[in-house]
């Protein structure tokens, strides 16, 4: 697909870390942007900064994202780009000093790192296949989700966030074939050790321990390095249907 100046796109989780990064990337662009999140005053600040929209939106509630939704469209017309990002890294064993894991914990995490990103998906693919294609053949659209290498290879206390990731990984392939005749393609990034806010609140010996897995480049990935990504996906009409790790060859040990 090619940049225009009417392009809109949606971010969710467009306050902070990789979605930040996106929406900076695809305003650059030329892009309308609006950044979906729940932290009103750091999506705010980004939308502020790109000259984007900013709504205020649950993931987990169908009536939230269909809100956000109807506000971006008013603003900027259809989307015909949605980058999922929102997400939440919780870290708890399935059993822990004899405590199983907690099942409010694991099914929030769900809730917002799959169910969010479907539901997120299914609404915006809804909207992009009323638009008319900008190509002979008959593309109209792109769907970007966010998985993690951890939805590959958890690590121990990642299973809920392992589980969650790994659904966005099995959602790819059929959600592509499912929107195949309408012109909507869905490519998933699993991404590996970035410097996102998580990350930053460690040690400074933590985090290059971190980085340190990565054969090559032996670091923390950098926000932007996510963004160029999804830049390349949405240029490349070829890109379909796959899961692309980006992650400098890391392959994460058990612990």
């Amino acid at each position: 697909m090619k940049w225009t100046n009417d392009i809109a796109a949606v971010v969710t989780g467009g306050g902070s870390g990789l979605g930040a990064a996106t929406a900076r990337r695809l305003a650059g662009l030329g892009a309308k942007v609006a950044l979906f999140d729940l932290n009103a005053e750091a999506g705010a600040a980004v939308a502020d900064e790109i000259g984007g929209l900013f709504c205020n939106v649950d993931v987990t509630s169908t009536d939230s994202l269909a809100e956000g939704f109807a506000a971006a469209r008013a603003a900027h017309g259809q989307e015909r780009i949605l980058v999922a990002c929102a997400g939440i890294a919780p870290g708890q064993k399935t059993v822990s000093r004899g405590v199983a894991h907690d099942p409010g914990l694991f099914a929030k995490t769900l809730a917002i790192n799959l169910g969010g990103t479907f539901n997120a998906a299914a609404q915006s693919a809804a909207g992009i296949a009323t638009l008319d294609s900008v190509d002979a053949d008959g593309s109209r659209g792109v769907i970007v989700m966010t998985a993690s290498v951890a939805g590959i290879e958890g690590q121990v206390g990642q299973a809920a966030y392992a589980a969650s990731k790994g659904g966005v990984i099995g959602l790819t392939l059929p959600m592509a074939r499912d929107l195949a005749d309408k012109g909507i393609r869905v490519v998933t990034i699993a991404p590996g050790l970035f410097e996102t806010p998580m990350m930053a609140g460690l040690p400074d010996d933590v985090r290059d321990a971190l980085g340190g897995l990565a054969p090559f480049p032996a670091r923390l990935a950098k926000p932007d390095e996510y963004a160029q990504m999804v830049q390349q996906i949405v240029e490349n009409d070829m890109l379909n249907g796959t899961v692309i790790r980006l992650d400098g060859a890391i392959r994460l040990p058990p612990r």
